[in-house]
């Protein structure tokens, strides 16, 4: 399968929580084990007039960190996280979100990720960490 087919099936796999934040996974390196993933986000997920509220923003890093490692490891069914630390740095208004993540490590049964989100200004406006488990297809 080559980039662009990838990118078009992971896209029609992505959930609802996902879908109504208009995301869309534009970028990844399998390599490097990193994504990229665009949002377009509405004012009815913000506070104080377009200000998008940190959940979030927590989910659209947590979509970004995890689609980096389901790209990156084609044999993980699903990545449950263990632990989440989000870090909110800028403001992140309503429009055109951009979400990058990436595999720190991964081990047989652990992967630790990072994330950063960027505004529509160009500034990372929040990063994160998290530790999630991987469950893997079973070989037969």
């Amino acid at each position: 399968m080559d980039k662009q087919a990838r990118l078009e099936y992971n896209n029609s796999l992505l959930p609802p929580c996902l879908q109504v934040l208009n995301a869309e996974l534009v970028d990844f390196d399998m390599e490097a084990a990193t994504c990229e993933m665009h949002f377009a986000i509405g004012e009815q997920f913000c506070h104080s007039v377009d200000t998008i509220q940190g959940g979030f923003i927590t989910a659209m890093l947590d979509a970004a960190m995890s689609h980096s490692a389901f790209i990156s490891q084609p044999d993980i069914l699903a990545l449950p996280t263990l632990e989440l630390k989000v870090s909110f740095l800028e403001v992140t208004r309503a429009g055109p979100v951009t979400a990058h993540g990436r595999v720190v490590k991964a081990g047989r049964s652990t992967v630790f990720l990072e994330g950063h989100l960027v505004n529509r200004e160009g500034q990372v406006s929040a990063t994160a960490s998290a530790t999630a488990k991987l469950v893997r297809q079973k070989n037969t």
